[in-house]
């Protein structure tokens, strides 16, 4: 049968290489047209990579975490020749199966005196042919650490669905691995019409010394400590990489350390907990600042925990994962993708841009008041109001009524573009960098339609899961710090918009009221601007048409 080479197909507008973060298919694996092979990383989103021929995966060319131009061969598979593949892959299939039922006669005994001993079991038949199941499920029986090609799928055509994976991991068929997937003594590949043209394979082909280049997982010890078992854990690419490579699952890694309310794992986490796989030993989690800091008095939510500072750039202590060299404690973060991206972002707005940053506080008591009394119709409409759709809603009454701060300057032009839609940029925090979903048409909006159209793009960009269309086309941006923590900052303009309004955190603080300093709800807001396009009293002006809507939010109902 001949081999198709399949080179890296151009996964977004322009993007010239990408990384490859996972392989969603091994050595002689079949495949259909359309079906996801792989996942790659480019510098605007993580994208699936369809295949382009129905056929039997040959030969992986690049190994995960590569970074790979757009144009290169990184999968070949077999397929068959004028539509015959079916028929010449059912004959080999037969033939398989013969020599596994000779193979399985002969060994009876064998398995028959190993089931009878105490403590032993036979190990579970992996079917052959093909396996049918979206990424989503192989993405699931990874982290179950569920074999895909053992699941029976109860779909159309044997497809395995989520539920399928679920089912098999409850019942106790997914607790280990298979550590070879080719250990079906699948008959070695035949010689093919395309070769491979002197490139080296990142993984053996389909039959090489029995094994589809797939790793085996090590048992753990008898006093091995017990996995955590999160449905959800943040981490960075090295560090997933690193867990792949020590036959780890992030989700079992214990941490004690969080990112968006979400358990954070780090690579030397990883490493510990490997170790202590080994030694039976229970690992701490490490310690962190957040775990060894004093625990702070309870405050009122902050806009959106979702969202921080847009100009966060630069990796946090503890969140990068890379080789150190002998007698060095120096890391080494590989700048590229979605990181790369913002620095260069960043750094043509700040030089391109020249930005002043305009500070003011309102103070808020009318409307902690007003969410508090809509929290419970929201949860009856399964919504979870937050704060950031009232301030969405103020910052349209501001821009309607200012528009130089819904603009775009096109230089090349000389003209100063104003806005008619109102495309709010949300910054969201991700464990690859920050993202900025796009809510489009705010102004025709209610406040509950926000609030769940920013919860779901918040959760998608922390899954890589936004596509690229759903990032573009902001007017105006908003960044949240004050869900981490802080009052004032100066965020960095997202370019080509001209303003952006970064948010503390909503908290009691000191205000002078009839003569007196009380107590009371205050939102710190910190607006940066292009000062080539809007004046400073332009911008105060804007600020406080926001501080009218926030503080009497019942003018938001005029928007």
């Amino acid at each position: 049968m001949p081999v198709k080479e399949f080179k890296l197909p151009d996964v977004g507008e322009g993007v010239a290489e990408g990384e490859l973060v996972t392989w969603l298919v091994a050595p002689g694996d079949r495949v259909e047209e359309d079906q996801p092979v792989a996942e790659v990383e480019t510098d605007k989103a993580l994208v699936e990579v369809p295949s382009s021929y129905d056929g039997t995966v040959e030969e992986l060319f690049v190994e995960e975490g590569d970074i790979v131009p757009v144009g290169d061969v990184i999968i070949s598979f077999r397929v068959g020749e004028d539509g015959e593949g079916g028929e010449a892959t059912a004959e080999a299939d037969a033939d398989s199966a013969e020599a596994d039922a000779d193979a399985t006669e002969s060994a009876a005994d064998a398995d028959t005196e190993s089931a009878s001993e105490p403590g032993t079991e036979p190990e579970p038949e992996t079917p052959s042919g093909r396996t049918f199941a979206p990424p989503s499920a192989r993405r699931l029986a990874r982290e179950l650490g569920v074999d895909i090609a053992a699941v029976d799928g109860s779909g159309p055509g044997d497809r395995i669905s989520e539920a399928d994976v679920r089912a098999h991991a409850e019942g106790g068929d997914g607790g280990s691995d298979t550590a070879d997937s080719g250990s079906d003594e699948a008959p070695a590949p035949t010689p093919t019409d395309v070769g491979s043209g002197g490139r080296k394979s990142a993984v053996k082909k389909r039959g090489d010394d029995g094994a589809t280049g797939s790793a085996a997982t090590t048992a753990p010890a008898p006093d091995a400590p017990e996995p955590a078992g999160r449905e959800t854990t943040l981490a960075t690419p090295a560090t997933r990489k690193v867990a792949r490579e020590l036959g780890v699952e992030v989700d079992d890694v214990p941490t004690d350390e969080t990112r968006d309310g979400e358990a954070f794992v780090t690579g030397e986490a990883v490493r510990a907990y490997a170790e202590a796989l080994e030694s039976g030993e229970s690992p701490e989690p490490e310690a962190t600042e957040a775990t060894e800091a004093p625990e702070a008095p309870e405050a009122p939510e902050a806009p959106e925990a979702a969202v921080v500072d847009a100009d966060a750039s630069a990796p946090e202590p503890g969140s990068v994962d890379a080789s150190s060299s002998a007698g060095s404690t120096d890391e080494t973060v590989p700048y590229r993708g979605v990181r790369r991206t913002i620095g260069k972002q960043m750094e043509r707005s700040k030089f391109t841009a020249p930005h002043v940053t305009h500070h003011d506080t309102a103070e808020v008591d009318a409307l902690v008041e007003a969410r508090e009394e809509l929290k419970p119709r929201a949860e009856e409409e399964g919504v979870k109001l937050t704060y950031m759709p009232f301030v969405m809603k103020a910052i349209v009454a501001g821009l309607k009524e200012y528009p130089s701060l819904n603009s775009e300057l096109r230089e090349d032009d000389e003209e100063i573009v104003l806005k008619g839609d109102y495309n709010l940029g949300v910054a969201v925090a991700t464990d690859a960098g920050l993202m900025v979903p796009v809510v489009e048409s705010v102004d025709e909006k209610g406040l509950f339609e926000l609030a769940a159209e920013v919860r779901d793009l918040a959760s998608r960009a922390r899954e890589r899961k936004l596509k690229p269309a759903e990032m573009k086309g902001g007017t105006f941006s908003i960044t949240n710090f004050g869900a981490i923590g802080g009052e004032y900052a100066t965020p960095i303009i997202n370019y080509p918009e001209t303003a952006i309004l970064g948010l503390g955190a909503i908290e009691e603080r000191p205000v002078a009221r009839d003569g007196e300093v009380v107590a009371a709800p205050t939102l710190p807001l910190s607006l940066s601007i292009d000062h080539r396009v809007i004046d400073g009293a332009v911008a105060a002006e804007f600020a406080n048409t926001v501080i009218e809507h926030l503080e009497h939010p019942l003018l938001l109902l005029s928007h």
